[in-house]
């Protein structure tokens, strides 16, 4: 499964080449991860299957996908295996030859955490590899705060991308880090964006005391959902109405205590997954098919997959290269067949890709590790100095203890050069999750520029 998903991403570079290729300037693009042999034998079986032409020979060998003509299941990032294919077709028929189906507690109650799974071993193993990136016992969410912008920007355009948000990758990224929108465009697909954005901000700035438990659940459908309910009050809680799924014939609970008590299990039973990625799914296969919510439970679903994945500094799931019929059909077949196979091959295939694609990101960065490392203690002490009005020797008093007992002495100058930085640059905008009020703020900054004017 791991080598087939690697191979379907060879495949996906190759279709992204307007001209043909050489196995060199291939897996210069593909990275470390992929070996020659094994690359130059997926290519090989890629000529066989008519999915690649080959063109030259020996030294002068290039290659490049063939633009099939076909249908949508078929096209070169299909990211579906045979056997996934074969579930689709299962719902594939008009709607009206489709058997209802109610939610299935035995499928749910068959499932037992560190005994049952989801995921391979095999594969599991393999998603970590690739997936990994802390070299140390580092915090959590010290990874997602390394490449915080670009996965507010990812995550927010695929997952609204998937509820046929129109708004282009660039036009996102306008909104996300400048506020700016295109004319045209309407205002729920504007609010659908920033309402990602808050959310995925939540749980990379929480990361470190974050649970999976009913409150992060909801309060990440709040964050997604606020202004987008027709009733407000729906908003980050279990709907007291029955709902029903476009394109299929499963019909979900509509009893208000039915939905509490089977998202408690979900969320316990998810609780107890020590595999980041089997949980991860987990949340992402069984929050989709409850619909405990009024609206919004897919996009839910998607954030709260990332929840094990910022935990444990592990590369998070932007759903990068997901088709919306693909991911659409992936539900369905849970909806209606339980079958999880089609959203497993989904879910790694978008993984391996956003893998990649990250660490370019990574690349181009200037990271400052212990800013990372220590970021938690830094605002520690800066949320103290300002509500505890420090200024002059007692500030630096301050500092100097706190890093001797909180910080490596290898890495003591850095921090205090951070903290100082910080305190330099503070303004309202800069004091978010501080537990500073504006008020407390400005009370700190004119006794230190008072201070500042004494010792001139």
């Amino acid at each position: 499964m791991s080598f087939r998903t690697k191979k379907l991403a060879v495949l996906h570079y190759l279709s992204q080449e307007a001209e043909s290729i050489s196995l060199h300037e291939l897996l210069k693009k593909l990275g470390d991860t992929y070996t020659e042999r094994s690359v130059r034998r997926w290519l090989a079986e890629m000529v066989k299957e008519g999915l690649v032409e080959k063109i030259g020979d020996k030294r002068g060998t290039k290659y490049k996908a063939i633009q099939h003509i076909s249908q949508p299941e078929d096209t070169l990032n299909s990211c579906f295996s045979q056997k996934s294919k074969k579930i689709l077709e299962q719902i594939q028929l008009p709607i009206y030859k489709r058997i209802p189906v109610i939610y299935m507690d035995d499928w749910f109650d068959t499932y037992q955490p560190n005994s049952s799974f989801y995921i391979p071993l095999e594969l599991r193993l393999h998603l970590y590899e690739e997936g990994k990136r802390s070299t140390f016992s580092a915090p959590a969410g010290t990874y997602a705060h390394q490449i915080f912008n670009r996965l507010l920007i990812d995550l927010s355009y695929n997952s609204s991308r998937l509820e046929g948000n129109t708004y282009s990758l660039l036009d996102t990224k306008k909104l996300i880090l400048e506020g700016t929108s295109p004319e045209g465009k309407l205002d729920e697909e504007k609010i659908m964006i920033l309402n990602h954005k808050e959310a995925i901000r939540y749980l990379v700035n929480t990361a470190p005391r974050l649970k999976i438990d009913k409150e992060t659940i909801c309060t990440l459908h709040y964050l997604l959902s606020d202004g987008l309910l027709e009733t407000t009050r729906h908003a980050g809680k279990v709907r007291d109405h029955g709902v029903r799924i476009g394109g299929s014939v499963y019909i979900p609970f509509e009893d208000p205590k039915q939905l509490e008590m089977r998202l408690d299990r979900i969320l316990k039973k998810a609780a107890l997954i020590e595999d980041p990625y089997e949980q991860s799914l987990f949340l992402l296969i069984h929050i989709s098919y409850l619909q405990a919510f009024a609206d919004v439970n897919k996009r839910t679903a998607r954030i709260s997959a990332n929840i094990p994945l910022i935990k444990n500094n592990l590369v998070p799931l932007s759903f990068s290269d997901v088709e919306r019929n693909d991911y659409t059909s992936a539900m369905i077949a849970i909806y209606e067949l339980q079958d999880i196979h089609p959203i497993l091959d989904l879910y790694v295939f978008s993984y391996m890709r956003t893998c990649t694609m990250y660490d370019a990101t990574v690349k181009t960065m200037n990271y400052d590790d212990i800013r990372i490392y220590y970021r938690q203690q830094r605002r520690d002490i800066i949320s103290h100095i300002i509500t505890h009005n420090l200024v002059g020797k007692f500030l630096n008093e301050h500092i100097f203890i706190q890093t001797s007992k909180l910080v490596k002495k290898e890495d003591q100058a850095s921090f205090i050069e951070d903290v100082l930085e910080d305190l330099k640059e503070i303004n309202e905008s800069r004091i978010v999750g501080l537990g500073i009020t504006k008020d407390q703020l400005k009370h700190w900054l004119n006794l230190n520029q008072d201070n500042k004017k004494k010792s001139i």
